[in-house]
């Protein structure tokens, strides 16, 4: 888990990770997105992944469709250093509310939303095509 501000280290990764946001904000336009989700404390260091890029998304209060306040989107790469590629191989979304991790939906496994507290229906829909939409716009 690397905070996306720590990874805007180019132009070209810059655009993407501003068009993540913009992507996020089409489906979901009261979110504010938070381009650093992570503490830099020891605790949250140990956990660091330089091959994510991570973007928070706080919703304006509790929200009953979502079933939660806060959105963490992973966007996980898989770096082949001896073919010198940076690959897309999925997304880590979850919310999260008072009691902590509400859902999941990760496209590394099934895109199949799991969790305590799922969302309406087409919260369901509107993430999994943002997913959708990231996938397209990294293999652009």
């Amino acid at each position: 888990m690397v905070n996306a501000a720590e990874q805007a280290r180019s132009v070209q990764l810059t655009s993407k990770i501003a068009a993540v946001v913009n992507l996020f904000k089409a489906e979901f336009p009261d979110a504010k997105a938070d381009l650093k989700p992570w503490c830099n404390d020891p605790d949250t260091q140990e956990w660091v992944d330089p091959e994510s890029i991570d973007i928070g998304f706080h919703l304006p209060g509790w929200s009953p469709r979502f079933q939660g306040r806060s959105i963490l989107v992973q966007i996980r790469f898989h770096e082949d250093p001896l073919e010198k590629t940076y690959q897309l191989i999925g997304l880590e979304t979850a919310a999260f509310n008072h009691n902590g991790e509400a859902w999941r939906l990760s496209t590394v496994h099934n895109w199949e939303l799991e969790g305590v507290s799922p969302p309406k229906p087409d919260v369901v829909a509107k993430m999994q095509n943002f997913c959708r939409q990231v996938f397209l716009l990294f293999h652009s």
